[in-house]
């Protein structure tokens, strides 16, 4: 069942932290300029803003990289399972039967 393919569990997690620490900060800076905007000086003004896009860009590259890693771990999922299907057809037509009398059964007990 093994296709040669290592899903990276702690690289999601990490990105998500990652990119969660970055929208706080991302959101902190923004309050700040805000709130310093009438006592501010342009130049003030413009440093705030490009260090706000700065983190911006940073949450949008990690935001980037979660959705790599999740879409990667999805068709990691998707092959580990086409393997295991075509080696096992009829445990999987099994499976599949066996499901249809449970949900069969079930849906004849409501009625």
């Amino acid at each position: 069942m093994n296709n040669g393919m290592n899903p990276s569990h702690g690289s999601v997690d990490s990105s998500k932290q990652a990119l969660v620490m970055d929208l706080k900060n991302a959101l902190g800076d923004a309050d700040r300029l805000l709130s310093n905007v009438v006592a501010s000086s342009a130049d003030d003004i413009a440093v705030a803003r490009r260090k706000l896009e700065s983190r911006l860009a940073n949450a949008k590259t990690m935001l980037m990289d979660a959705s790599m890693a999740v879409s990667d771990r999805a068709r990691y999922a998707a092959d580990a399972t086409d393997v295991y299907v075509r080696d096992n057809p009829w445990k999987m037509l099994g499976v599949a039967a066996a499901a249809g009398v449970v949900i069969g059964g079930i849906l004849l007990r409501r009625r």
